[in-house]
């Protein structure tokens, strides 16, 4: 019955009867789902409604006027104290009509003008949800949105094939009836048998494919997540806590608002975004959901096939070219490349595992050429660095040579897409690794280049990008071209470039993006880390990273997070344990274009480190704060900072909290990155494994009370306890790797 073509009533009958199951559980799905959107509205109405009535109690009376074109007689409205638009929009009609001089049509019009203004007012309110201080209304909309984030992006795959499940099974159904019996094919006209045969053929189609896909199977489990219990408010503030960005994400998509239009999409002209608005998006090998912007960003890169994706830091440019990736591979295509810095190579093998069904091989380091003839022989997603690509075989040219010279190397295979990420690192055409990438940008069809950079600051180096991916637009790439302004730059660019600002996209108040920056220790560092673990120094191991200032690929990335934040104008804060550590970023960071304006540290006295915090607030444009994070995590307002790096982590989790609080908090106008610095196969990678195995939920419950904000020490692990747990572990790891 799977695979043949059902020819009796019988057969038929089965038919339906599957595609009637089918159907049920479609239908069931959305309801499901509705329910489950409904229960968000409800939580999120009261928060809306005291937001707008905030807003309102602003905004004078005397804008009613401006709302009714001057036809609205104030004066009885003011001569009884109703001074604001929210004491007018709060009153019913009856309740005006009793004041003096106020007549029926003086009240029409001013509650007409009220809603007027309260419906613009709250299509600009955002919902921000207080996580240190929750109310218990916010804390229910955290519990409703719960059930949704927990779905995962499974439950949008499973609602788009159920939306089209219940749309066609709806119209078949009725229409194949006739074909289950003889009676009823008897019975029906001509026409009403041709039509059922016609809704049985289609129908058989539908029923295989969804099988094939497992549909059911997905549709189920999206009934079953969305069907759960409602979690604890603890549980839920805790979720939320650590996956904020996904909770917004959500409620955004729930309260339906939208940022503006066309610096969503970059500024695009109209016959560009539309295209690009027709370039489907396939999600069948991705892992995760995307923002409305970054989902155009992704249909953009396929669109256009050789792009540069220049969207300011934090708003997901990884994830949206895993996007891409995903849509190709979904498409047939088998190999593809990633051209990274080293500093970012296993972030993005570690992104590509989690956000997709793709499979990352790093091919890096000694074992290079066995890794690059693995992914020639099984594809999947080769990830190298810039300094890597020079040695490996580039593919045939798109025009192949007609001989090729004695001993030349077998070319590599064609890559379904080439992602470039740091693209800014090509902008010299005269170095090693701006030739290999130009090499293998002209033998690939797709290419998308990654930076974070603002190009229209930087005319000259967006020249470089552009020839190597579109050379036909460079006359249109001049020196004044940016002198109108970015818009202006960007539109006469577009078919090939493409950037979003954190403040045009996230409508939402700002969230909290956490991101572990891995790398690998470099050989000075290895040594000086085997030293400290050989003697059993615990402070020595987790420092080891920043051993030797030149190669420290800690430092390395560093800098680069840094670089990035100064082109894009935002302040950093820069926190380690380690005087001496900061004492070594300091030196690293003293080059152009980074300004750090002071160090805290537990020397420095209170006062002093006040004027250090006010020097950093008060600064134009970009700045670095560097704090011992003892000093500086606690008792400061550092909410001028948008990206906080962490040189290490934290053997008290409360003390990494605490110190991310200070920049993520009140009065915090963008979104805060959180990037911590982390080295593989070393004390950082142990510390996180033996914390993340404590009872979680414990730990976050605990640090919330009065009790554990006064003494952490109260509720953390005993330092001396985890630092003999992780000083015997690596010994006996180093000791095993040694024989």
């Amino acid at each position: 019955m799977e695979g043949e073509f059902p020819r009796g009533g019988r057969q038929i009958r089965e038919l339906c009867s599957r595609g009637t199951r089918l159907y049920d559980v479609a239908r069931t799905l959305r309801a499901d789902h509705t329910r489950a959107l409904d229960t968000v509205r409800s939580a999120l109405e009261p928060l809306r409604s005291e937001l707008v009535a905030q807003e309102l109690e602003s905004i004078p009376v005397g804008r009613l006027k401006d709302a009714t074109e001057g036809r609205l007689r104030l004066g009885p409205l003011e001569a009884a104290g109703l001074t604001s638009v929210r004491a007018v929009h709060e009153a019913s009609r009856y309740e005006l009509r009793q004041l003096p001089g106020v007549g029926q049509q003086t009240a029409d019009r001013a509650l007409a003008a009220a809603r007027q203004i309260a419906r613009a007012v709250g299509e600009t309110v955002s919902v921000r949800i207080e996580v240190d201080d929750s109310e218990p209304r916010a804390t229910a909309l955290v519990v409703a949105l719960q059930r949704l984030v927990e779905a995962g992006p499974e439950l949008r795959r499973a609602l788009d094939a159920a939306t089209r499940l219940d749309e066609r099974l709806g119209a078949l159904l009725p229409v194949a009836r006739p074909a289950t019996s003889r009676l009823l094919t008897a019975l029906a006209g001509r026409r009403r048998r041709a039509g059922a045969l016609a809704a049985v053929a289609e129908l058989h189609e539908l029923v295989a494919d969804a099988t094939a896909r497992d549909v059911p199977l997905l549709i189920a489990q999206a009934s079953t997540d969305l069907l759960r219990p409602p979690v604890s408010d603890i549980e839920a503030l805790v979720d939320f806590e650590l996956r904020s960005a996904e909770y917004y994400s959500q409620l955004a998509e729930v309260d339906g608002q939208r940022p503006d239009h066309a610096a969503s999409e970059g500024f695009l002209p109209s016959e560009l975004a539309e295209r690009v608005h027709a370039q489907q998006l396939d999600d069948t090998h991705r892992r995760v959901s995307l923002r409305g912007y970054q989902s155009f960003g992704a249909r953009f890169a396929l669109a256009q096939r050789r792009v540069v994706l220049g969207d300011e830091m934090g708003l997901g440019k990884t994830i949206q070219a895993i996007a891409v990736l995903a849509h190709l591979a979904a498409e047939g295509h088998s190999h593809f490349l990633v051209v990274c810095p080293a500093g970012v190579l296993i972030n993005w093998t570690r992104e590509i595992g989690a956000r997709s069904t793709l499979r990352a091989l790093p091919v890096h380091g000694p074992d290079r050429q066995e890794a690059y003839g693995e992914w020639r022989e099984r594809g999947g997603v080769a990830v190298t660095t810039f300094d890597t690509l020079h040695t490996l075989p580039a593919p045939e040219s798109r025009k192949p040579k007609r001989w090729k010279p004695k001993g030349e190397a077998p070319p590599g295979p064609t890559p379904g897409m080439l992602v470039v990420d740091e693209a800014h690192y090509v902008k010299n055409p005269d170095t090693r690794r701006t030739k290999s990438v130009a090499l293998w940008t002209e033998r690939c069809d797709r290419v998308l280049f990654l930076t974070g950079t603002p190009m229209e600051n930087h005319v000259d180096e967006f020249r470089t990008l552009v020839h190597h991916l579109r050379p036909e637009l460079l006359p249109t790439v001049r020196n004044g071209t940016a002198a109108a302004g970015p818009q202006a730059f960007r539109k006469s660019v577009a078919p090939a470039y493409l950037r979003r600002n954190q403040v045009d996209v996230l409508t939402e108040l700002p969230a909290l993006v956490q991101v572990d920056e891995w790398v690998e220790l470099g050989a000075a560092d290895r040594e000086a880390y085997d030293r400290a673990v050989g003697a059993g120094n615990f402070m020595a191991m987790r420092r080891a990273a920043y051993a030797d200032a030149e190669k420290s690929a800690k430092l390395q990335r560093l800098r680069e997070l840094v670089a990035e934040a100064a082109e894009n104008g935002l302040k950093v804060v820069v926190f380690s344990y380690f005087r001496d550590v900061l004492t070594t970023v300091r030196r690293a960071l003293d080059e152009p274009g980074m300004r750090v304006t002071g160090t805290i540290s537990g020397s420095v006295p209170a006062l002093r480190r006040q004027q250090l915090v006010d020097d950093f607030t008060q600064a134009r444009g970009h700045a670095v704060l560097l704090a011992q994070i003892s000093a500086g995590g606690v008792g400061l307002n550092l909410q001028a900072a948008s990206l906080v790096i962490l040189c290490e982590p934290q053997v008290k989790p409360t003390v990494e909290h605490q110190a991310v609080a200070r920049v993520h908090r009140m009065g915090q106008i963008r979104t805060v990155q959180v990037h911590r610095m982390l080295a593989t196969d070393s004390v950082d990678d142990r510390l996180l494994t033996i914390l993340k195995n404590k009872d979680r939920l414990f730990d976050r419950f605990a640090r919330r009370s009065d009790l554990a904000d006064a003494t952490p020490d109260a509720v953390d692990i005993s330092d001396a306890t985890l630092a003999r747990r992780i000083v015997e572990e690596e010994q006996q790891r180093l000791a095993a790797e040694a024989n």
